[in-house]
């Protein structure tokens, strides 16, 4: 992905998207069946990333998603029917924390490390390996800090580029999962 086109994707993320946090039990296929809902009911989404929680039979689902043709109550509606399905959490930008992770391989030479290096460091990134030619930097955050990033790497040359899905958690003492378990040991 370009810089231009990373930097369009950052800026989608604040029109008619929403993430949403979906516990689920940790069983083979729900992932399957959640992404073939999303593309049956031609949602588009934007940021996929899966992971466990702190219980080993709940798996945490952080989806951004476009819903910019349909409801946003649409998608729950139809999530909510999948059995495996445990809770659904809007996470509204200012009550959670969102971070994605990327890894930038640039162009650079011994002469050149030193200036990578100083440009990335007000970003809070790190240099996680050294070629003869090459750095990589690793660096998290929200969409808007990884493209400011990009853009001051980009006259180095980025030779490739990955990028997580987000992550986002409530903000506070509050815990989605706590009620959640309750209710899968009484199901068990």
């Amino acid at each position: 992905m370009s810089i231009q086109s990373h930097a369009a994707h950052g800026a989608q993320s604040h029109g008619q998207t929403h993430t949403l946090s979906v516990l689920v039990e940790n069983k083979p296929g729900v992932l399957a069946r959640v992404a073939a809902l999303f593309s049956r009911r031609g949602f588009n989404i934007e940021s996929l990333a899966v992971g466990p929680t702190e219980y080993a039979e709940i798996s945490r689902i952080t989806l951004v998603v476009n819903v910019e043709d349909h409801p946003l109550e649409q998608v729950t509606k139809q999530l909510n029917k999948l059995v495996n399905v445990l809770k659904i959490v809007e996470l509204e930008p200012a009550a959670s924390v969102h971070r994605e992770l990327i890894l930038v391989k640039v162009r650079a030479d011994a002469a050149e490390r030193h200036q990578v290096l100083a440009t990335v460091e007000p970003f809070g990134a790190r240099i996680v390996d050294v070629s003869v030619d090459s750095l990589v930097v690793e660096s998290t955050g929200d969409s808007a800090k990884l493209d400011a990033m990009l853009r001051v790497l980009e006259p180095f040359g980025i030779k490739e580029l990955v990028q997580s899905g987000m992550v986002a958690i409530g903000r506070g003492p509050r815990s989605i999962t706590d009620r959640t378990l309750r209710s899968v040991e009484r199901a068990a």
